[in-house]
């Protein structure tokens, strides 16, 4: 694996040697293919695959790109499903290995015949049904942690098989570092696209809140859930975001650090790589300036706490009731602590978010800056007992401004670090998030002595 991949093995890279005719759609499936049958036996990243379907697709599109006919501008690329999204035929089983068969088990015979297929959907949740339009193939669904909290998966992480992953899209980031799927969907509540992608070494894209459509996607908590995508590079993000015309820059950047309470909570080999992130944008010619954090900001992650337990009670109580064996520990504890919430604080917390979202808590920053820069995590990927702290990230889902995560150098143990940019909310906010974040991954590609990318198409 390479924390820096060459263009070849990105989404960018792949469908300019598809046009040319250098490959195939055929070929670069089995290439995946052929990843997975290295590496699934010890990463275990998928909860189902459907290989025959994904063939005939790339067999179909190597047809109509022979015959002539107009392609997608994903057309060949194979894509991983966090398995909380809907995908018409396959199982969605939320990360609850044969959730069916535990969900049955509890039922008379004629009640457990009547929900037998329950798990397969008829139809694509939009976001995967959008791909498919756009020709990308759909090789699987990924594991999710259990019902997308913090119980720990199976998956482990590919760079050190003793480490996590990061939760809850474990399955899509471990997945796309092994070079299993070229991108995947995944989803975040708090940090479930950004920490996975910092652990695993990859590039992760959590939208502006709402920007993205969530129906077919199984709620943990429908005020702060964003899908969003996973891949090897910003640009390849971008192409799955359909973010078109990333915002131009002419001048340096300025990026606005923030330190403080981030710093104070921030694991020393986090630390130093930042400071190498600051050193390296610097030299390239980009100003990064300190700033301070809002008088509101330590209220965060109470209040998010609170909506996230009040939330996931709603959607998961009745069916802990009828089938508590289909709920390891974790998501039990949350699903009973949300059910203390009162009425009150839940009305709190949700004017609160309201509050700081319609009023924009850093709007004033975002005024004086192109994008702000924290770490993607605490540190590099912890044990397997945990999937990681995800204070770094829960704010920004609080708040549902788009963040990018992007490799930034492995540490002392050969663990990836990521960094973690906030820009504006909305579509402009984000296509300029996705010019800054374009311009700090090819600084640190230049500072680590990687090949440059090509420039995304249509930028």
């Amino acid at each position: 694996m390479e924390l820096f991949p060459p263009a070849e093995a990105t989404i960018a890279g792949t469908l300019d040697a598809l046009r040319s005719g250098r490959t195939t759609c055929r070929a670069v499936l089995e290439a995946c293919l052929a990843r997975i049958d290295d590496r699934e036996h010890e990463v275990h990243a998928w909860a189902f695959l459907d290989r025959e379907g994904a063939r005939a697709q790339a067999d179909r599109l190597d047809a109509d790109r022979k015959a002539g006919r107009p392609l997608g501008p994903l057309a060949g690329i194979p894509i991983g499903v966090k398995d909380i999204i809907n995908v018409a035929g396959l199982p969605t089983e939320y990360g609850v290995p044969g959730y069916e068969d535990l969900l049955c088990s509890t039922l008379s015979e004629p009640e457990a015949d009547e929900l037998r297929g329950c798990t397969i959907p008829e139809h694509d949740a939009p976001i995967v049904a959008e791909l498919k339009r756009r020709g990308a193939i759909i090789l699987g669904k990924a594991v999710t942690t259990p019902y997308a909290w913090i119980d720990p998966p199976p998956t482990r992480n590919p760079w050190n098989l003793d480490h996590t992953p990061g939760g809850s899209s474990s399955g899509p980031a471990a997945a796309v570092a092994c070079g299993m799927c070229l991108g995947a969907l995944g989803s975040q509540t708090g940090g479930s696209i950004t920490r996975p992608a910092s652990f695993c070494g990859v590039a992760g894209f959590k939208p502006t809140y709402g920007s993205w459509r969530a129906e077919g996607v199984f709620p943990l908590a429908q005020s702060l859930d964003h899908p969003g995508p996973i891949a090897r590079t910003v640009a390849d993000l971008a192409l799955l975001a359909n973010i078109r015309r990333p915002g131009p820059f002419e001048k340096p950047l300025t990026i606005g650090r923030l330190r403080h309470w981030f710093d104070e909570r921030t694991e020393p080999t986090m630390l130093d790589a930042m400071e190498h992130v600051t050193t390296a944008l610097r030299a390239a010619g980009h100003r990064v300036v300190r700033l301070s954090m809002p008088r509101e900001f330590p209220e965060i992650a109470a209040h998010h706490f609170t909506i996230l337990s009040a939330e996931a009670a709603v959607n998961h109580h009745r069916l802990l009731e009828r089938h508590p064996a289909c709920y390891p520990p974790r998501i039990r504890k949350l699903v009973e602590e949300g059910k203390t919430v009162t009425h009150v604080d839940y009305l709190d917390s949700t004017y609160f978010q309201r509050l700081v979202r319609v009023h924009g808590l850093f709007d004033s920053h975002l005024g004086e800056v192109d994008a702000l820069l924290t770490p993607a995590a605490l540190g590099p990927a912890p044990g397997l007992e945990t999937t990681g702290d995800p204070a770094f990230n829960s704010p920004w889902s609080f708040l549902g401004l788009p963040t990018i995560t992007h490799p930034i150098g492995l540490s002392p143990d050969g663990l990836p670090l990521g960094l973690q940019l906030i820009g504006r909310a909305g579509l402009e906010g984000a296509a300029s998030l996705f010019g800054v974040a374009l311009r700090t991954e090819a600084a640190l590609r230049k500072a680590a002595g990687a090949t440059e990318l090509p420039p995304l198409p249509g930028s």
